[in-house]
């Protein structure tokens, strides 16, 4: 087998796992969102902008809630994701709430195999890029899926947060994508207590992977921004203030993510 479909099957399997778990969980609400919450935050509606018949592939879109609440915004979506249990649950509330978004069960870097249509957004957040061992690659088919004058739009968890160990005590990892980062942690972060403890394979990408990936395959990027706060009570020991959230003892001093959004000539 080769490295390459290791982590593939690895993740897989886990996000298989996972899913279950994170649509029953509270931080997800899933019974929020099916009532008409949207799931997605300010910082991503403030770049996406009006979305209203545009066409927008979202990259790693779990089980569909904010593929599902751009559709709503009157966007036509369609949501790609690796685990086959995310994609079938994203169909069903798709069905069940009569919305028209389209959904692919794919990897990634495979996924110029199975679709072949261009969009006007390419969307992308939280939590996805460490999934994927090479950011060229992934500038690429963020780039082939553009249309001309389309635009990327990434909002991601900052590559400053992933030295920490998982407590935020000590830097434990490189900034810089040294070597795939394998480990086995219990439950998920959406759900502390779900019964799963499987493998996990990531990567570390440092800022200039991701900018120059999309400088190199011909995108141009007109906004990047860094934020010193998540949205989502997604790590340990974070505080809650006024509804953003921030590692408890680094409130506003560490980068929590960062924006981009990179147009395709």
């Amino acid at each position: 087998m080769h490295a390459e479909d290791k982590y593939i099957d690895v993740n897989r399997e886990l996000w298989n796992a996972k899913t279950p778990y994170h649509i029953q969980s509270a931080f997800y609400d899933n019974d929020a969102f099916i009532a008409g919450n949207t799931t997605l935050k300010e910082p991503e509606l403030a770049l996406l902008g009006d979305v209203k018949g545009k066409e927008i592939l979202h990259l790693q879109c779990h089980f569909g809630q904010d593929t599902m609440s751009l559709a709503r915004m009157g966007a036509k979506c369609t949501g790609m994701d690796l685990s086959d249990v995310a994609i079938d649950k994203a169909k069903k509330l798709n069905s069940q709430l009569r919305l028209d978004a389209e959904f692919v069960c794919s990897d990634v870097y495979k996924l110029l195999e199975v679709l072949d249509k261009q969009f006007d957004i390419v969307f992308t957040t939280y939590g996805v890029l460490g999934w994927l061992p090479d950011m060229q690659r992934w500038a690429n088919v963020v780039s082939h899926f553009l249309k001309p004058g389309g635009k990327l739009v990434l909002v991601e968890f900052h590559p400053l947060v992933w030295v920490f160990d998982n407590a935020f005590t000590h830097v434990q990892y490189s900034y810089f994508n040294k070597e795939a980062i394998v480990e086995v942690l219990d439950g998920t972060y959406a759900d502390k207590g779900a019964g799963i403890a499987m493998e996990e394979i990531g990567w570390n990408h440092p800022l200039s992977d991701v900018l120059q990936g999309l400088i190199n395959a011909g995108l141009r990027i007109h906004t990047f921004k860094e934020y010193d706060y998540s949205p989502y009570n997604c790590f340990a020991n974070m505080v809650d203030v006024d509804g953003k959230f921030y590692i408890k003892g680094m409130e506003g001093k560490l980068p929590m993510m960062y924006a981009v959004v990179a147009e395709k000539p």
